[in-house]
């Protein structure tokens, strides 16, 4: 008696790899920049027998890309990155890392997401067009092999202060890289949750490093050093993110960072105007001064409002990620757009009413270091400034031109007031915009 054994043809990671078919006979016939032209505003199907050629550079392999191929258009110094759909498991038996594949891009989809172009099959929801992925019966007649032999992908060496969207989808390398100390001890990701981590390189620049809940890697342990990363570049908008495709592409052997001490003090910097227009509301703000001739980082600095008599802080300007300049000023805004309008150029920050920049002239203000000190302050905590000699109401509150550092005290004399009132050796003469103020010139 015989018996028949009938195989069925599945694939899976752990299966030799498939027997390759490949196209000697095709040719590119566009570029990726002309593909992506024929985008306008929506969804499209490629109508014309088009042919884009790439190298692959992304891998399915420990799982942690689902069901997209990412290409280049060469394999050393790409000049552009693509990205397709397809609906097909276990992919890099089929597309290998380095392999030079064909791309007939008629029937396809072409599309747009978060500012990134990609191709694929379609996807409909309530009339909605959008890509999706390519189902697996069809993948093989729009990817095709190139009959050469796989090319070695070198990555490009790229820095994390210097990225640009002509690198998205395509395969990178970052030097002198290491989690951050938050993700310390950390595993890659949580079981069925992409996860991310954040990369820093030692002058504090970071970048998102995606991890798939689903991955091989996912439960282990993030490498604790410093060294070298290689991934495939993401992008949404104008935010990079980074992909590896295993943990081979990761060697992280050397020490960390010294610590970096990016958060400064100094008494050069105080608060030199304040106003609150009697015309117009909307043209308030506070000038900050720095009379050192070097620039100073802000991080961890912000400007507290104290509202009328209140001892706890009412509002607060964070100014982290800004910088003064030296010997220049750094002007304060509740309304970006109106102070523009009135006064002809922009505030350095626009910070929204009710801020310290929005003080109408009774209140109190101090400029607090990244290490809480208070290194100048207007007014005296827990006095309502109305009738006092730091009452700037309808007026204007201007530093004296001698002083050239701040003061952790409220000292009239170092001040020349306006005001509605004329209280306490301040001066009643209402102010008005733009005429009576100079903001971004220390008088």
């Amino acid at each position: 008696m015989a018996i028949w054994v009938l195989m069925g043809c599945v694939k899976n990671r752990n299966f030799e790899n498939p027997e390759e078919i490949c196209a000697s006979n095709l040719a590119a016939n566009v570029t990726y920049a002309q593909v992506k032209e024929l985008y306008v505003d929506k969804t499209l199907q490629i109508q014309h027998d088009l042919i884009i050629e790439g190298y692959i550079i992304s891998s399915d392999r420990s799982g942690n890309f689902f069901s997209v191929l990412h290409f280049q258009d060469s394999p050393v110094d790409p000049t552009e990155g693509f990205q397709i759909e397809i609906d097909v498991r276990d992919s890099h038996l089929f597309y290998p890392v380095g392999s030079k594949v064909y791309i007939k891009l008629k029937g396809l989809y072409l599309g747009k997401s978060k500012d990134v172009f990609k191709i694929g099959g379609v996807f409909s929801s309530f009339g909605n067009e959008s890509v999706g992925r390519l189902p697996a019966a069809v993948a093989d007649d729009h990817i095709l092999m190139s009959c050469s032999e796989n090319s070695a992908i070198q990555p490009t060496l790229v820095s994390l202060d210097n990225l640009h969207e002509d690198l998205t989808n395509t395969l990178v390398q970052f030097n002198s890289v290491e989690f951050s100390e938050e993700d310390t001890g950390e595993v890659f990701a949580v079981k069925t949750e992409e996860t991310e981590r954040t990369l820093v390189d030692c002058y504090d620049n970071r970048i998102i490093l995606l991890n798939s809940g689903y991955s091989d890697f996912r439960s282990e342990v993030l490498p604790d050093g410093n060294g070298t990363i290689t991934g495939v570049l993401l992008r949404e908008n104008d935010n990079f993110k980074l992909v590896v495709r295993d943990l081979e592409d990761l060697d992280f052997t050397e020490d960390r960072c010294p610590d970096l001490q990016d958060e400064f003090t100094s008494s050069r910097i105080f608060i030199s105007e304040l106003a609150d227009p009697d015309n117009n509301p909307g043209a308030r703000f506070v000038e900050l001064y720095n009379s050192d001739s070097a620039p100073l980082s802000l991080k961890g600095w912000r400007l507290n409002r104290y509202t009328n008599s209140n001892t706890d802080i009412s509002s607060t300007v964070e100014l982290s990620g800004l910088t003064i300049a030296g010997e220049s000023t750094f002007v304060i805004a509740p309304n970006a757009e109106e102070f523009e309008m009135i006064y002809g150029f922009p505030p350095d920050i626009g910070v929204g009413v009710n801020s310290p920049a929005d003080s109408n002239g009774d209140d109190n203000l101090e400029l607090v270091d990244p290490f809480g000190k208070v290194i100048d302050i207007f007014g005296v905590v827990g006095e309502d400034g109305s009738g006092t000699n730091h009452e700037f109401e309808d007026g204007r509150a201007l530093r004296n031109s001698n002083i050239t550092e701040g003061k952790s005290y409220y000292d009239f004399s170092e001040w020349t007031i306006f005001n509605d009132s004329g209280d306490e050796g301040t001066i009643n003469q209402p102010q008005v915009a733009p005429d009576d103020y100079t903001p971004g010139i220390k008088d």
